[in-house]
């Protein structure tokens, strides 16, 4: 050590590192060299605590000891300093910023005197506004918002010397209120959206906003300018990584909320016998329009959810919709008139569906319409309603927040029992506990008046969780005869116009008491909202909240839920499509239009992301992308199965073979080394929109899961078709985890041999052997060996014992000698090759791992056609024996085959006839590893 001091020159913010090495300019060098010098600790040598004499100079000792005391303590401050991170990076990921400010006051308020300190020992100097020199561009906007304020103000006197010369007006802030004009909405014609502000005009030509666009636009990836989706600019995906965060708070703590105004809502109104019939016209299944259990529905107290299709032609399945009808009042007394009966009789329902298949379905709305006597209105109510959707532990007490309902008033002198029954909810941590599709409409305040939002507390009384039971098990929302007020269209723009400024608001807020909310004024708006709580067909799994609320009125409600604190830490988070798509990938449900290519909608989006993964594809240069032509299948296949970077549904229908005629062509065709020509690769449909859908390469059905299931269950009675496709949901069995576009192939049909390959892999998965002890063998005395085996049977686990450490001693000299052999696994030389082309059933729409499974997952869809059980696969079909190729070990000259079926049938009745028409091959495209799966229908 040396005994020089280091001493900082004027302005010198920090101590120059030595030169350790030549690479000192590196990061990482520097880095090292900062840290070592942090640590250096100065010494002084004892030499001079000595006299020339060579006795020992006591105060010299003293003054040599303090030195190196004081040196260390320095050393020890530096290297926590040098090793700890800065004020800036203590800040959340959500929060932080790409460059640290030098501005202490852009630091939270608890880091600001940490900040503040390690600035003044860096002798870095504050940045303070007031005191910046304006750039040229900075000037411009100082200069504008100069004329601006200029402009406002007289503009402001202009209209206060009108209001003078007018004469005094009462204010709506004063307590009197004016009526409302409200213009009829004009019958089966399509609306249009309101005029936007001035300065948002332009940027809406070609699509609308979202109520709550300026708020993801600054945290989410938005669509672009010139593209939008479905019309609307929607948040695809948060700025932040949200994947695992998006998975805790919507299954395990929290909650997320997404912004669904997007969905398109119908209104139809009329009779009920035609309203009826428009149902029945539309497919909604006849027992949910006639059966007793569906009573409730049919009062309003309960959602539907459910498929819709065309009513003429191929009658195809238009679109996944939920319908809410409106409660109906209660019935009319002897005294009143007969000819009045009609009327009062008229109802009103909402149908929500998808944007992407909301034009096809007004079509046929309007078409059943006119069909009906009496006549039946429709109404576009897309851009008047909106919806939010909510999912997670903590919807509820979120929502609780927002949603205060209206107190008794001299209007409403009672309280509504679903205002009732929803304030009691606040236990309630799955909606899924609530009765399945429950409805629950009331009128609400203005969730800016309890802004900044507080955490709701829990009941504290022992008796709260009895209660809840109580309220579930009676549910009285279900003798609610009052209709909800979110169906009166004049309501609704009441609502949305006596909405008070946020300056108002601020007003108000300033004049109540410190600590308080404003009291609640007669002129304050009642926003009708409807709450249906649905729930997951997967048991275990979240249910969700769908909030139907004004168009105008979602902002307000949308900035309490996002700022509400929860119970249990932290606020919701905002979802975008991908979060949705991931929460319903999660609970093993399909994506609507996404995992339906069967629907034009799904065939639209289909055709889009094909284009989009194709464009990536060619983008990329020849050595880094895939060859999909010399793709090696095994043995003779090679080439990838129709389009590689998409899922060919027209390979599948068109170009596949039969499994009868597929095994005769294998037999009667010699090696070959190239797989015949696709005709399905000269076409790529780079068409968008409309385009997608009258190019669909066969008319392709989506069959919902109830018919699906009917099909599988009995094929004789009503056989699929060859372009009928169904959803269907994969668990792979083994490690890995597919990825959209993956190739689904049942199990071989046309080689026993590969088959029975598969089913053995599977048999060894499902019911892997028991592990055997590692015992020494003794062969020259067998007896012992059985002896060993039943003294380490009856010792304890913990109990320690001669044999079992000659046990251990054992294996661990011979590991290969005493390891169970495990399934095969993907690259072994013994491992199965994928089944042939005409054996691929479908695609994956949908996949990824699944963060709640704790494996790999996916939703696809198949063609029913080659999975309804039949004798041709129950059987596999033998090749001809007329030309026996190299690679055919299916021949039965030498009895091979018929040990082949034996063994097949073994492993058969071992799993399960169910359990093997269940099994599937996986193959990601692109690859030539196949993965055992089971499907199940979705």
């Amino acid at each position: 050590m040396t005994d020089q001091s280091l001493i900082l020159a004027a302005g010198q913010k920090r101590k120059q590192p030595q030169d350790f090495s030549k690479a000192s300019n590196s990061t990482r060098n520097t880095k090292r060299a900062k840290h070592i010098e942090a640590r250096t600790i100065l010494t002084q040598a004892s030499d001079k605590a000595l006299n020339q004499n060579g006795t020992l100079d006591v105060s010299g000792f003293v003054k040599a000891r303090e030195f190196e005391i004081k040196a260390m303590e320095e050393s020890m401050g530096a290297s926590k300093r040098s090793l700890s991170s800065r004020a800036f990076q203590q800040v959340p990921n959500e929060l932080r910023r790409r460059t640290a400010s030098h501005n202490v006051k852009k630091v939270p308020k608890k880091l600001r005197k940490r900040a503040a300190r390690e600035m003044k020992e860096d002798n870095t100097p504050p940045m303070i506004s007031r005191r910046r020199k304006a750039t040229a561009h900075m000037r411009l906007r100082l200069q504008t918002v100069d004329r601006l304020q200029k402009m406002h103000a007289q503009a402001k006197k202009k209209r206060a010397e009108a209001r003078e010369q007018k004469g005094d007006r009462s204010k709506p802030e004063k307590g009197v209120t004016t009526a409302v004009h409200i213009r009829p909405l004009k019958k089966n014609v399509l609306s249009k959206p309101e005029q936007p502000a001035a300065k948002f005009r332009k940027r809406q030509k070609h699509k609308s906003w979202l109520p709550t666009h300026v708020y993801h636009a600054k945290r989410a990836h938005m669509t672009e300018p010139k593209h939008p989706l479905w019309r609307f600019a929607i948040p695809l995906r948060p700025m932040e990584k949200s994947f695992r965060k998006t998975h805790r708070a919507g299954s395990l703590r929290g909650c997320v909320a997404w912004d669904t105004s997007y969905m398109s809502t119908i209104g139809v109104g009329g009779v009920e016998a035609s309203l009826l019939g428009l149902l029945r016209g539309l497919g909604v299944d006849e027992g949910a329009i006639s059966s007793n259990q569906m009573a409730k529905w049919r009062a309003g107290t309960r959602s539907w959810h459910g498929w819709v299709r065309e009513r003429d032609g191929e009658r195809r399945w238009i679109s996944e919709v939920d319908i809410v009808w409106c409660v109906q009042e209660g019935s009319p007394t002897a005294s009143e008139d007969p000819s009045t009966t009609i009327e009062k009789k008229k109802r009103r329902l909402f149908v929500r569906v998808h944007p992407s298949a909301f034009l096809q379905l007004w079509t046929e709305t309007l078409k059943i319409a006119k069909m009906q006597r009496p006549s039946v209105t429709v109404e576009d109510l897309r851009f008047e309603i909106g919806t939010i959707q909510l999912t997670g532990p903590g919807s509820t007490e979120a929502l609780l927040a927002a949603l205060q309902p209206v107190t008794k008033t001299s209007e409403t002198p009672t309280v509504n029992a679903c205002a009732e029954t929803w304030t009691s909810l606040g236990l309630v941590t799955n909606p899924s506990t609530l009765p399945q599709n429950a409805v629950l409409g009331f009128n609400v305040s203005d969730p800016r008046l309890r802004y900044p939002p507080r955490t709701v507390k829990p009941p504290a009384s022992d008796s709260a969780n009895d209660d809840l039971l109580q309220v579930l098990a009676e549910w009285p929302p279900d003798k609610v005869k009052i209709p909800q007020s979110i169906f009166d269209r004049t309501a609704r723009l009441t609502a949305s116009r006596l909405l008070p400024s946020q300056k108002a608001i601020n007003r108000r807020k300033g004049e109540a008491l410190p600590g308080d909310f404003p009291s609640p004024a007669p002129t304050d708006p009642q926003i009708p909202v409807l709450l249906v709580a649905s729930r997951s067909p997967i048991c275990g799994s979240q249910g969700s909240w769908t909030l139907y609320l004004p168009w105008k009125c979602v902002l307000p409600v949308w900035y309490h839920i996002m700022h509400y604190p929860l119970s249990t830490g932290g606020n919701p988070r905002f979802g975008c499509l991908e979060e949705k798509r991931q929460i319903a990938f999660e609970q093993g449900l399909p994506w609507f239009p996404g995992d339906y290519p069967g629907t034009p909608a799904g065939w639209e989006w289909e055709l889009k992301e094909r284009a989009e993964r194709n464009a990536d594809w060619e983008k990329r240069p020849k050595g880094k992308r895939i060859a999909w032509e010399s793709l090696e299948l095994g043995k003779t296949k090679k080439g990838e199965i129709g389009l590689g970077s998409a899922c060919d549904w027209s390979y599948l229908l068109n170009s596949a073979p039969d499994p009868a005629s597929a095994s005769q062509a294998i037999a009667n065709e010699p090696t070959t080394t190239e797989e015949p020509a696709n005709p399905a690769r000269n076409t790529r449909e780079n068409s968008k929109g409309a385009e997608g859908i009258e190019t669909l390469p066969r008319p392709i059905h989506q069959v919902p899961l109830e018919q699906a299931a009917r099909l599988l269950a009995n094929p004789k009675h009503i056989p699929p078709t060859s372009h009928d496709i169904t959803t269907v949901s994969l668990t792979l069995l083994s490690r890995g985890h597919p990825v959209t576009c993956a190739r689904i192939y049942r199990l071989p049909t046309s080689s026993p041999t590969l088959r029975s390959q598969w089913l053995a892999l599977a048999a060894s998965i499902l019911h892997p052997p028991k592990r055997t002890q590692n015992i020494p063998v003794d062969t020259s005395n067998r007896n012992s060996t059985s002896k060993n085996k039943k003294i380490l049977a009856s010792l304890p686990r913990n109990e320690s014992h001669p044999l079992r450490t000659q046990q251990t001693a054992f294996s661990l000299l011979h590991p290969r000698e005493t390891a169970t052999d495990g399934p095969l696994q993907p690259g072994s030389p013994a491992y199965p090759c994928v089944p042939d082309a005409e054996d691929l059933i479908g695609f994956v729409t949908t996949g990824n791992y699944d963060l709640g499974l704790g494996k790999g997952s996916a939703i696809g869809n198949i063609a029913l056609a080659k999975v309804v059980p039949s004798q041709q696969q129950q059987q596999p079909q033998q090749p001809s024996t007329k030309t026996v190729t190299k690679d055919d070990d299916s021949s039965t000259t030498d009895g091979k085959g018929e040990a082949t079926r034996r063994e097949i049938a073994g492993l058969e009745t071992k799993m399960g006839k169910k359990m093997v028409s269940r099994l599937c091959v996986v193959r990601d495209a692109g690859q030539t590893v196949g993965r055992l799966a089971k499907w199940e229908l979705v």
